[in-house]
């Protein structure tokens, strides 16, 4: 019999434990003791209970609850001992057929993972997508584990444990995310195309005007078609824009998405969430036949992360009339220019101009984002809703020294650049660190045509300094910058430098947060409000309208920028039916 959420409610302690049996592995007390905080809003709400109910019961009973469960393709599921909902799991995922060689390297890495960390390697083997994870996904994660902290193994085992009984509830209440599954399957589809170079090491990178790059833009126009947006066109920038009109002609936007561009062999989902959630909704808006009082218009920002060119927020910052006439005569790797580029791709760069927005048109700038962190992951919680964005700026360097013999030259007759960097890295971690909250990254550091036995008089780095607030920042700078200085007069070295991306803080509106967390909150998801580290569209939106963010969180540890990056299709559920809350709380303001 399928279990609903008021039954639950309503019924005695003694029959509710009873519709939660088999959630956690032969563990029934997480479930008796969650159901002391009934009713529940949601299924959301018993899952967060539980997993508080876990989190609260010691390192003990955690240990015993990991150790409850199975090895995969284990002794257990030999001898015909699993659980039925663990043998349904382990079966879906293929370990019940596997062949010998891949069953002896199963049980190889059970041995080892559990003589170095003391409990079971647990691993949600149905997936992020509910369907099952292959055996060579399987075993990549088993061997990428093993390297682990025993500190975080132990909380990732606790978060599998957590999605295994999120599916298993599914399973009980067959409430299915059905509009979080077709949000995965078009990540998967554009996650096929990538640039060359990288396609063939199985990498994801997709950077601005590239084949890979249009052919992201054909699959968007496709699905913005598919799902019954009226227009779906693609502006002088390359941004791919949908747009599904309003009751009354003449009435104001709704405006959204995100970019699909991504860091060189990223994530799938850094940034696309953003563009697919709103088109579920529209999709399920065009099937009813309903208009709103408002339209709503996606854009898939074409340009994001100033991968190709050093254009950062070049998508967005068209929006608001920021492009830069500059930014054309830059080249790229191959020498290849901007305004080449654009041309090749058909793109004229006399519309660019037209572009820009005029901000009257629009109610205001509302994005869903992967949160990119580890906070929600942590805490147990699906969504987030963003109180502001950090405020940032980024430099490239050119340091030079001198190149001399690394046999001849003495100690302290050199120029070393590459010293001198490493330095300014050092002092770089430690500004921040003594900041609390800003963050400073050297993420590009190299020494171009460097030689093993050559004292380098080159080195070409990148630095990216952020902060919740401009003044925090640009104090973070100038130290930055003042150390600098100092490094290179007193190491007799130049450094040339470069601002490449400049952008403000960008706190929320409040009454587009606040519409947000009543859409948390209708939902039956615990209401958790957060800052965002990371820069995003809504920054430059930020400059001409109200907006306000929500985060999505993220699986592996939160990991971003990073083909680790990962969420499951029920919380994208989550993040599509909060979006749909935000949309009818409009209609009915508007109303």
């Amino acid at each position: 019999m399928t279990l609903r959420l008021q039954q639950l409610n309503e019924a005695s302690p003694e029959v509710a434990l009873q519709m939660l049996d088999g959630l956690y592995e032969h563990s029934p007390w997480i479930a008796e003791r969650a159901l002391q905080h009934r009713p529940f809003a949601s299924w959301a709400h018993l899952k967060h209970s539980m997993a508080q109910v876990l989190n609260d019961a010691g390192r003990d009973a955690q240990l015993d609850l990991i150790r409850a469960h199975p090895e995969l393709a284990g002794k257990a599921m030999v001898r015909k001992e699993l659980t039925a909902e663990s043998s349904n799991e382990q079966s879906k995922a293929g370990l019940t057929e596997c062949t010998p060689t891949e069953f002896e390297r199963i049980q190889a890495l059970n041995a080892a993972y559990k003589q170095k960390f003391g409990w079971p390697f647990i691993l949600a083997v149905r997936g992020p997508r509910g369907t099952g994870l292959h055996k060579h996904q399987i075993m990549a994660a088993f061997e990428r584990r093993l390297n682990g902290h025993p500190d975080f193994e132990l909380q990732e085992c606790l978060r599998n444990i957590h999605r295994i009984v999120e599916i298993r509830l599914n399973d009980k209440t067959a409430c299915f995310p059905t509009q979080g599954d077709q949000v995965w399957d078009w990540q998967e589809d554009l996650a096929q195309h990538s640039d060359l170079g990288f396609q063939e090491n199985g990498q994801l990178t997709v950077t601005y005007l590239t084949p890979a790059h249009l052919a992201c833009s054909a699959s968007i126009q496709s699905t913005l078609k598919t799902a019954g947006f009226d227009e779906v066109f693609v502006d002088a920038v390359g941004n791919v824009v949908g747009r599904y009109h309003p009751a009354v002609k003449g009435a104001k936007y709704l405006l959204t998405g995100s970019h699909y561009d991504t860091v060189r062999n990223g994530g799938k989902y850094d940034g696309r969430l953003g563009i697919y959630v709103p088109i579920a909704c529209v999709q399920a808006l065009a099937k009813s036949n309903k208009r709103l009082p408002f339209g709503i218009e996606v854009v898939a920002f074409a340009e994001e992360e100033g991968q190709r060119y050093k254009a950062t927020f070049l998508g967005s910052g068209a929006l608001v009339g920021q492009f830069n006439p500059d930014w054309l005569t830059q080249q790229d790797a191959d020498g290849i220019t901007l305004r080449e580029a654009m041309t090749l791709a058909g793109l004229n760069e006399q519309d660019i101009p037209k572009v820009q927005r005029n901000p009257s048109d629009y109610l205001g700038f509302i994005e869903v984002h992967i949160e990119q962190g580890p906070v929600l992951n942590e805490l147990n919680l699906p969504l987030g809703v963003v109180s502001s964005i950090n405020g940032s700026v980024r430099y490239v360097c050119d340091m030079q020294g001198t190149a001399s013999h690394a046999g001849t030259t003495p100690m302290s007759r050199r120029r070393d650049v590459a010293c001198a960097v490493a330095e300014l890295a050092l002092y770089l971690e430690q500004r921040a660190g003594a900041d609390g909250d800003s963050v400073a990254t050297m993420g590009q550091l190299q020494v171009p045509h460097g030689s093993i036995n050559v004292v380098p008089g080159r080195c070409q780095f990148s630095m990216d300094m952020r902060a919740p607030t401009d003044a925090q920042r640009d104090a973070l700078e100038r130290d930055v910058l003042k150390a600098l200085d100092e490094i290179c007069q007193r190491r007799g070295v130049v450094c040339q430098r470069e601002v490449t991306m400049r952008a403000s803080a960008a706190p929320s509106a409040p009454a587009w947060q606040q519409r947000w967390e009543k859409a948390l909150t209708a939902l039956g998801v615990p209401l958790f409000v957060m800052p965002s580290g990371a820069g995003h569209d809504a920054m430059k939106l930020h400059e001409v309208m109200p907006q306000a963010m929500l985060f999505v969180r993220g699986e592996n540890s939160g990991i971003s920028h990073n083909p680790l990056e990962s969420t499951t299709s029920d919380d994208m559920q989550l993040s599509i039916d909060a979006f749909d809350n935000v949309l009818q709380q409009l209609a009915t303001e508007l109303s």
